[in-house]
């Protein structure tokens, strides 16, 4: 969210996150962060890769249900690690013929050389339309693992990513339609004065939530986690005065009677989310141990795909309806009849508003930038370059392969 201008580095109390705000990291081959992003990932692929190994193999067809549901799972998680890398390490990600990524398809493979950005996709988009097959009737455990919903909402990011907006539609109106969620509450998404309501915080009360880890105090997660990131209830370095804050020519855009609006407030700087992203307990630094959960994807973001896929599409009427569907519950008068009137490239621009508002620090408006090919603006309340404009294929907007790979891997000697 900081790459896409959505979220500005308010104040710098401490060095987090002032490298990627700085647009150091990602013309810094040899920064940490490029090496962290791309090893997470392809650690990802990696065992994504042992699992499909010992079910025969990425060719295979697995017969028995178990075998299908741990396939299924794999496969997706294999997509969403190509789908991640495929826009956080590629300039333009719409030039499918440019050599992009080596593509690991089992766990034995060594060192190989970049694939082209169009067979990357390929394999992504053919490892979740599979995932979505096998998974059909799989009944998870918990919120933790995908099931046929959340590779359903991966493939429809993918379907984006690759230009397929139709396709990117359909994935995410059978979540709609099919998925057993409802849109968060205005009580869910923004602190109404019951600390134990909203807060983005657990997903067992979060109805519009589809994956995400339920975190519990054996597990130790303390100062460094998103919590400690983003929610100043939290004992780490947004409460500690590194602050991550909306862009100020967002939260301008946001109208009056939009309840979302209330989610940010002022806490040292303006524009702070602690009525989106709280602990329960609402004391300032109080939460030492981190049990508020982590969510990954809620069924907002389908709404919000369907609209932009119909929109893209030439479908205006169908998007009008997702799209009102979600901004009836961010009103305070429910009066969506603005969108009535829009079409074309005014109601896309609507659908990129509401997708910033709704979903703004949750990680998806990056993707959103690259498969929308956007111009950034950066806002008066950022530290680093205030009033500044990027586009989507700056190099200072994507990060670079890192050295480790060059210097470990003899069949990539050059960057994206």
């Amino acid at each position: 969210d900081i790459l896409s201008g959505d979220m500005a580095l308010a104040r710098k109390a401490y060095s987090r996150w002032a490298s990627m705000s700085e647009l150091q990291t990602t013309v810094d081959f040899t920064l940490d962060h490029n090496y962290r992003e791309w090893r997470y990932f392809y650690k990802i692929i990696f065992a994504a890769n042992n699992v499909i190994d010992a079910l025969g193999g990425t060719d295979s067809e697995p017969e028995s249900a178990d075998a299908r549901a741990f396939m299924g799972q794999a496969l997706a998680a294999r997509g969403y690690a190509y789908l991640y890398l495929s826009q956080l390490f590629v300039n333009d990600p719409s030039d499918r013929a440019q050599d992009a990524l080596p593509i690991y398809t089992n766990a034995q493979t060594p060192n190989v050389a970049k694939s082209s950005l169009g067979d990357v996709y390929d394999l992504m988009i053919s490892d979740l339309e599979r995932s979505v097959t096998y998974l059909d009737g799989f009944s998870r455990g918990d919120k933790s693992q995908i099931d046929q919903w959340v590779a359903r909402g991966i493939l429809a990011y993918a379907y984006g990513a690759a230009g397929n907006f139709a396709g990117m539609a359909s994935a995410a109106e059978a979540v709609v339609n099919g998925g057993p969620f409802s849109l968060m509450t205005p009580s869910q998404v923004v602190y109404n004065g019951d600390p134990n309501q909203g807060g983005f915080n657990d997903l067992g009360a979060m109805t519009g939530a589809m994956w995400g880890v339920d975190l519990t105090a054996d597990q130790g997660i303390g100062l460094i986690s998103f919590w400690g990131q983003m929610d100043i209830f939290s004992y780490s370095y947004q409460w500690a005065g590194n602050i991550k804050a909306m862009d100020e020519s967002l939260y301008a855009q946001i109208p009056s009677n939009d309840i979302r609006a209330g989610q940010f407030g002022n806490y040292i700087v303006d524009y702070v989310p602690f009525n989106k992203f709280y602990h329960s307990g609402r004391t300032t630094g109080g939460q030492r141990q981190v049990t508020a959960d982590l969510l990954y994807m809620r069924v907002a973001e389908m709404y919000l795909l369907a609209a932009e896929g119909h929109a893209e599409s030439g479908n205006d009427a169908q998007a009008r309806t997702m799209l009102k569907t979600l901004v009836a519950q961010r009103l305070t008068d429910s009066n969506t009849a603005f969108i009535d009137a829009l079409s074309g490239a005014a109601l896309q621009d609507e659908i990129k508003l509401q997708s910033r508002i709704e979903l703004w620090g949750e990680g998806k408006s990056y993707l959103r930038m690259k498969r929308q090919r956007e111009s950034i603006s950066r806002g008066n309340n950022w530290l680093d370059f205030p009033g500044t404009s990027y586009q989507y294929n700056d190099e200072k907007l994507t990060f670079e392969i890192p050295e480790a790979e060059l210097r470990d891997n003899p069949l990539i000697n050059d960057q994206n």
